[in-house]
């Protein structure tokens, strides 16, 4: 029998050893439906390796245009990273939530970008404990080379690489239903 999940979820069991005092439950994998089409799975294993290139290829366009205005000392994950902060004050962790930021090194890449002067640092008012983090004047300018490769694309994607916003608008609502079931697999451990 195929079930699907419901929205919110989650199949506990027993407590985890030594979480008694806490009561935190470990969660099952509930059951999904299922499909064999071997199609499905080499579309999958394809979407997987594009998307692993694509983001790949986008850092090394972002490296490209850096190499050609002279910016040297910054990686294009560190030019990325300044480019999604934006005007946007954050702490570390809003740059993980909110996708900015990929990898599992954002603090040693924050540290960096603060003593290079990409990046200003300060506490929280609220929160003392927590840093929150915005571009500096020479942040910016990364943020302008950045947006300007950006739309520079935008505007010979169609003519040169014949995508039209149609093609976007499919791709993205393709991307965004493969996130919401990854987001779906980790929170429900289908």
């Amino acid at each position: 029998m195929n079930k699907t999940v419901p929205a919110g979820a989650l199949a506990a069991s027993a407590p985890l050893p030594g979480d008694s005092a806490t009561g935190v439950t470990r969660r099952e994998a509930l059951p999904v439906p299922r499909t064999d089409d071997p199609a499905v799975g080499a579309g999958y294993r394809e979407t997987l390796h594009l998307i692993e290139r694509l983001h790949r290829c986008l850092l090394d366009l972002i490296k490209d245009e850096f190499d050609r205005r002279g910016v040297l000392e910054l990686t294009s994950t560190q030019g990325l990273l300044l480019f999604n902060i934006g005007g946007q004050e954050l702490s570390a962790t809003e740059l993980r939530s909110r996708g900015y930021y990929l990898g599992s090194n954002v603090s040693y890449n924050v540290k960096k970008l603060v003593e290079a002067g990409y990046l200003h640092h300060a506490r929280s008012s609220l929160d003392r404990r927590a840093v929150r983090i915005s571009l500096t004047p020479r942040g910016r300018e990364v943020h302008g080379i950045v947006q300007a490769l950006y739309e520079r694309h935008a505007r010979s994607i169609a003519p040169v690489g014949g995508l039209a916003a149609s093609d976007f608008e499919q791709v993205n609502e393709s991307l965004a239903r493969l996130e919401r079931f990854w987001r779906d697999q980790i929170r429900y451990c289908l």
